[in-house]
């Protein structure tokens, strides 16, 4: 008889309906939403050439986008300047407020992903974040 396990997409869907959980009172801390978190962190590889493009990036319909965008803005920590190439465009691009709240916020996150894996070994822990950000890449880019 084979070794009973959890089926990887439960056992992802438990995982990540813990840390979305965790991470909460770490945004709201910082005042920002979990959307408004990816935004920030997708901005940080640089400035978005469109909004459709930053859409896509985030994994969020544009139209639920731009509240986001605008409610960012309004804090100062996006702007979106037309491209000089098409002014139909607006690129989207961090103010250093912006890139200092996504700092911010991610130095809270790794400390709640650090209790969350305590009961792992160094080695465990090391090697589960290496393969799940490997996967995730390997998704998100494919």
């Amino acid at each position: 008889m084979g070794e009973q396990r959890h089926d990887l997409g439960a056992a992802f869907a438990w995982l990540a309906r813990a840390m979305i959980k965790a991470e909460e009172p770490v945004l709201r801390a910082h005042d920002v939403e979990m959307w408004d978190y990816a935004v920030l962190t997708t901005l940080e590889r640089g400035p978005a050439p469109t909004q459709s493009e930053l859409a896509a990036a985030v994994g969020r319909d544009k139209t639920r986008l731009i509240p986001i965008l605008d409610r960012l803005e309004a804090r100062d920590l996006l702007r979106r300047t037309p491209d000089p190439a098409d002014r139909r465009n607006r690129v989207v691009a961090l103010t250093a407020a912006g890139r200092e709240l996504a700092a911010s916020c991610r130095e809270a996150i790794r400390a709640v992903e650090a209790e969350f894996l305590a009961d792992l070994s160094p080695g465990e822990r090391d090697t589960f974040v290496a393969v799940l950000d490997r996967l995730a890449d390997e998704v998100r880019e494919g």
